[in-house]
């Protein structure tokens, strides 16, 4: 479809379909979005953050997964004269000027440049927000296992926190790194990696350790998030609707998460005692 057949859609628009999907005022919201998939929007991606905004108003918090766009993640599998080139004279991870991860989202980098934002300091599994909580939802990120205790994600669980798929596919739901890491599952997959950061206005290089996120805590399985997200959604959970023309889902953190951990340990593990 190209541009002039896309829908158009205004900010007025977005905060409609937003209230009747379930977004309201106070709220802390983990956004994923395809703005292709919204439809032509009057004021262009901005106008997408903006409408959240005013929806969730000043007590409420908005948040995204936002990487790190020239993170060297798999470095050792890169072409030798590349990686020699980036060892020698790549820039450190730094949270106030690294750029974000376009691949998640074009709204990852709106979103980390956005008045008033916070960024985690986690290279590699960086988080941004704005608003109510975004300090306290991005500060302190550890990174040996940052998805698991003290990341972002348990505290978008622990304040009641939602995550909204806003045109994009059930299995970008990062919220599930942080079920992956409290499941009780033998032999997780764990990987470990090194990251350049900025420590005392140098770069350091320092190595990171966490279960496995791209290929799955489970050696030869299926991937599985968006059969997660499937089931919790046939057994009723969740919200579902259109955000101008994009199909979008609302799902409550804490409740997504723990049916993910009763999940993942029926497939893959023991139950918890």
């Amino acid at each position: 479809m190209g541009k002039g057949e896309l829908p158009t859609i205004t900010k007025s628009r977005l905060v409609r379909d937003l209230v009747e999907l379930g977004v309201a005022s106070g709220q802390t919201l983990m956004l994923h979005a395809s703005v292709s998939a919204i439809g032509w929007i009057v004021g262009g991606p901005d106008v997408v953050l903006q409408a959240l905004l005013d929806v969730i108003g000043p007590q409420g918090t908005l948040v995204m997964y936002v990487g790190w766009e020239d993170s060297p993640y798999g470095l050792e599998d890169w072409p030798e004269e590349r990686r020699l080139a980036y060892l020698e004279e790549c820039p450190p991870f730094d949270p106030a000027r690294s750029r974000a991860c376009r691949e998640w989202s074009i709204l990852t980098e709106y979103l980390r440049t956005w008045p008033g934002a916070f960024r985690s300091c986690h290279p590699d599994g960086s988080f941004a927000a704005v608003g109510a909580l975004a300090r306290w939802i991005t500060e302190g990120h550890p990174l040996q296992y940052g998805y698991g205790p003290g990341s972002p994600l348990e505290k978008l669980c622990e304040v009641g926190g939602k995550v909204l798929l806003l045109g994009a596919p059930l299995n970008s739901v990062t919220l599930l790194h942080y079920a992956e890491h409290v499941a009780n599952v033998p032999n997780k997959r764990v990987v470990r990696y090194k990251m350049p950061i900025l420590q005392d206005g140098k770069r350091a290089w320092v190595e990171i350790e966490e279960f496995d996120t791209c290929r799955g805590i489970v050696a030869n399985a299926e991937e599985y998030f968006e059969a997660i997200v499937r089931e919790y959604l046939s057994s009723g959970k969740g919200r579902s609707g259109n955000v101008g023309a994009a199909r979008s889902y609302l799902f409550d953190s804490a409740d997504l998460s723990e049916f993910a951990v009763g999940w993942l340990e029926r497939n893959f593990g023991a139950r918890r005692p």
